[in-house]
């Protein structure tokens, strides 16, 4: 069987590589250059931002998806000969008397019905613990299980496996339409003229995958949700948790640099960082971890989250054309996703079995009027 994927992020490019494991010719297809927008962008934290407010079908999407990281870790690095980064730093979620929201009862309820490892941490505890948060905490939930990686670092170790695999890559290759035969698909047509012949085709561009879809005939609500992070120069040790709040997050480096963000914007494909979000984020950074206050800002980057309204991805067949497949709208979860994500659909393109109900996930779903998980306010 061939497929076409288009688009080169880190959905696409695993995707390709699990359909290529299981005996398809895979072509992927990138508008740009691989792996160069929210995929290489993120923080690369393997867990959701507040999971207890998602539905339970999430939940367990995002657990399966971790239980598979372990195996495809070893597995990549051992193939590739390169290290994703991957380290166990823990996630700590602390409090504070101004908080807006106050998500401690409701994570502690989750974290019991779905067996995640947590500890409730005092004032005190939470300092001895990380000692550059605010003396003005009231608390904290840790957990300890949690892990991260480098997201260019999976990325590269990602685009050489698919190089030792022989999954065709063509970058600077912008999809314009499908092509048909009597109402059959078969493959796709780019901008420049080329055509790629295709049985099935998966569209997995992120954030542009809504205008693509809608090239393409069926409707799907994804829109770019801008994130801007600063990097800060530390050294190793300085911070060791994750931190997590409302206003900002926090992720330690093993060679001490310390990513803060991110942002939530609303302004469409609108490039470029601004002082104005960097004053906001450095300002988050006073209140919940002054003792970060002296470091150096070495770098600033931004990307386009793949937003949806209900904040849950797209997994499944597109309407109205047989062999057409959607794997898109991961928002702030894409590298925690990448693996169940690739297992479910390469499953399903290729007409195998998939163990999970993914009806949530559905391209066709009811979508809500709001949702906390979806669009930022403008």
């Amino acid at each position: 069987m061939k497929v076409v994927v288009i688009g080169g992020g880190i959905i696409g490019c695993l995707t390709a590589c699990f359909l290529k494991q299981r005996g398809a010719d895979v072509v992927v297809l990138e508008r740009g250059k691989a792996g160069q927008e929210a995929s290489w962008a993120g923080a690369g934290i393997l867990c959701p931002i507040h999971p207890w407010l998602y539905p339970d079908s999430f939940t367990h999407l995002i657990d399966a998806s971790l239980a598979m990281y372990p195996a495809f870790r070893e597995q990549l690095e051992a193939d590739t000969g390169m290290s994703i980064e991957w380290q166990k730093s823990g996630l700590l979620v602390p409090f504070f008397t101004d908080d807006k929201n106050n998500h401690k009862q409701a994570a502690l309820d989750w974290s019991e019905r779905f067996n995640w490892d947590v500890e409730e941490l005092d004032s005190q505890q939470t300092l001895a613990l990380e000692p550059t948060l605010s003396h003005q905490n009231t608390g904290s939930l840790h957990w300890p299980e949690v892990a991260q990686l480098r997201n260019p670092r999976l990325l590269q170790a990602v685009r050489v496996w698919m190089d030792k695999l022989g999954v065709e890559l063509h970058e600077h290759a912008e999809v314009s339409s499908l092509t048909m035969q009597q109402d059959v698909l078969t493959g796709v047509q780019c901008a420049d003229g080329a055509c790629f012949t295709a049985d099935q085709v998966l569209l997995a561009s992120g954030s542009w995958s809504g205008e693509l879809a809608e090239q393409l005939g069926f409707a799907l609500p994804i829109k770019p949700v801008k994130g801007q992070i600063v990097l800060l120069k530390g050294k190793p040790g300085l911070m060791k948790s994750i931190v997590k709040h409302d206003d900002a997050y926090f992720v330690p480096r093993a060679d001490g640099r310390v990513l803060v963000g991110a942002s939530m914007e609303f302004v469409g494909f609108e490039r470029g960082n601004t002082e104005q979000i960097t004053e906001q984020l450095m300002a988050s950074m006073q209140k919940i971890a002054p003792g970060l206050q002296d470091l150096e800002v070495e770098h600033q980057w931004m990307g386009f989250r793949p937003g949806s309204p209900d904040g849950l991805p797209y997994l499944g067949d597109a309407p109205n054309v047989k062999g057409l497949w959607v794997a898109s709208g991961h928002y702030r979860t894409g590298v925690a996703l990448a693996p169940i994500t690739a297992e479910v659909m390469s499953r399903k393109i290729l007409g195998k079995s998939v163990n999970m109900d993914c009806s949530d996930f559905s391209v066709n779903r009811a979508i809500p009027e709001t949702s906390v998980l979806g669009f930022p306010k403008i």
